[in-house]
């Protein structure tokens, strides 16, 4: 299964099947054609589109393009654009923008266009839809579209989950990561960090451990289990003692002991700064194994 189709159902539900006959756009110039235009594929040409202030997409890496734009002169466009008309000869884009950028690379004259009628809402719903059901998007493009579905359309995570055929805890993970500071989000966009590690960072209250974890990432390659035993480091457990809770530093001795030791190894702290290091083992020859790491 494609990845397209992983956040589902949403744009098909928006846009009824497209019609199998082409028209030509002069048919359409005058207003009275518009309700016959409506539901047709029509052949534009590239001065009658213009693209959608509003489009969610805002990076078209310029290689792809290239390559899109070869293809296209070479085989022509096979799926239509989704186009809405503005005034007697001009259609703007709802979905298909970077097909359009790569026809105008090709230098093609005119291109299919499935003509829709739609109201400002219903367009920027498909247009986002559309967007999130791309292939290539990252996890912040995708969290951003969603964010903005649920704003702008007025949806909540459970209504815009069955919309896309997806459930609500995963909508509102993806929309959590835009609670992560920018160079996170920039980190994970860029794929120096995965979506796991970004849900073990975003579960992390206090921004300057967040921070440091984040840097240990980047710096030391972590996988994600060990960020999210970082992550708990900073989770104070409501029966513990006043007594045993641990400092900050002593938190991140802790961790970084676990890490070293693949163990659970824990630090009790008392209130006159003497405490002990507990690390467990299941038999003897753990024992053995952990006295010849110590040389002993």
């Amino acid at each position: 299964m494609s990845q397209k189709q992983v956040l589902g159902k949403g744009l098909g539900a928006l846009l009824s099947d497209a019609p199998k006959r082409i028209v030509t756009a002069k048919k359409a110039d005058a207003p009275p054609i518009i309700g016959k235009m409506a539901g047709t594929i029509a052949l534009l040409t590239i001065s009658q589109i213009e693209a959608n202030a509003n489009q969610p997409r805002k990076d078209f890496e310029a290689i792809p393009l290239q390559e899109l734009a070869a293809s296209l002169k070479e085989l022509g466009i096979i799926q239509p654009i989704t186009v809405h008309k503005v005034r007697a000869d001009k259609y703007q884009i709802i979905s298909g923008e970077r097909r359009f950028r790569a026809a105008q690379l090709a230098n093609l004259e005119e291109i299919p266009a499935y003509i829709r009628e739609a109201n400002d809402q219903t367009l920027l719903e498909m247009a986002l839809v559309e967007n999130i059901q791309r292939e290539d998007l990252h996890s912040i493009e995708i969290a951003k579209s969603l964010e903005r579905l649920i704003e702008e359309c007025n949806l909540t995570h459970e209504e815009l989950g069955h919309r896309l055929g997806k459930s609500r805890s995963t909508i509102t993970n993806y929309v959590r990561l835009l609670q992560l500071p920018g160079p996170m989000q920039i980190a994970l966009r860029t794929k120096q960090i995965s979506m796991g590690h970004a849900r073990a960072l975003i579960a992390i209250d206090d921004a300057t451990w967040q921070n440091n974890v984040f840097n240990r990432i980047i710096n030391d390659n972590l996988s994600v289990r060990q960020v999210e035993e970082l992550s708990q480091v900073k989770k104070k457990k409501s029966r513990a003692k006043k007594n045993n809770l641990l400092t900050f530093d002593e938190q991140k001795v802790q961790a970084d002991l676990r890490l070293k030791f693949k163990r659970k190894i824990r630090l009790k702290s008392g209130t006159d700064g003497k405490g002990k290091i507990e690390i467990p083992y299941s038999n003897a020859e753990e024992l053995d194994t952990l006295l010849e790491m110590w040389g002993i």
